[in-house]
């Protein structure tokens, strides 16, 4: 089968640049109202952001080369979970519970920019190999996180505890992980591919 590597691209970059806007809100959302599952969410709409604009790039590469890439992205997709260590520390310091109304807003607006992403990706998501994969599965992971993250303002709204927050910023962290594991094994495929083909 053709990989139509054009329209990848294209593609590609229209999410990287969603995310890099949506990264700016959620941000400053998530500082305002100190939200653990919004700053962890936020760091990965900028890890996104910088996946996206790398797969961009990579994708004139050789076989080889872009399997390494893949080995670096399935790294960076460690980055929330990062996010959500540090900052889960400064809020069990100050456990009050972020703005439910706000969370499930931003929650609500991170959604459709991730199912967006999501569609717009799926049609590639079997071509190109860890490149298209790790793009694929961050825009699906971040649109199952967005309606955690809407839930958790809804569950905030009725119980006003912070741990819904934490719950959710948790299972964003993991699924970050496990996103971070399946790339990884499609790189080193590829690159043992390239390695037999060479």
């Amino acid at each position: 089968m053709t990989i139509d590597t054009s329209a990848l691209k294209r593609a590609v970059l229209i999410v990287a640049l969603l995310n890099l806007a949506y990264f700016g809100v959620e941000f400053s959302v998530a500082l305002r109202i100190g939200s653990v599952s919004l700053l962890a969410d936020s760091a990965d709409f900028f890890e996104d952001a910088a996946v996206n604009f790398l797969i961009v790039a990579a994708l004139g590469w050789s076989a080889a080369r872009r399997a390494r890439v893949g080995m670096l992205l399935a790294a960076v997709l460690l980055a929330p979970a990062i996010a959500f260590l540090w900052t889960l520390w400064h809020k069990l310091g100050a456990p009050i519970p972020p703005d439910a109304v706000s969370l499930s807003v931003t929650g609500l607006g991170a959604l459709a920019v991730n199912l967006f992403a999501a569609i717009l990706l799926a049609r590639h998501r079997q071509h190109s190999g860890s490149l298209a994969k790790a793009a694929w599965l961050s825009a699906r992971n971040d649109a199952l996180a967005n309606v955690a993250i809407i839930i958790a303002g809804l569950v905030t709204l009725r119980v006003h505890s912070v741990w819904p927050d934490i719950v959710v910023g948790l299972g964003i962290a993991i699924m970050n992980l496990d996103a971070a594991r399946v790339v990884w094994t499609a790189a080193r495929e590829e690159h043992r591919l390239a390695s037999a083909v060479s």
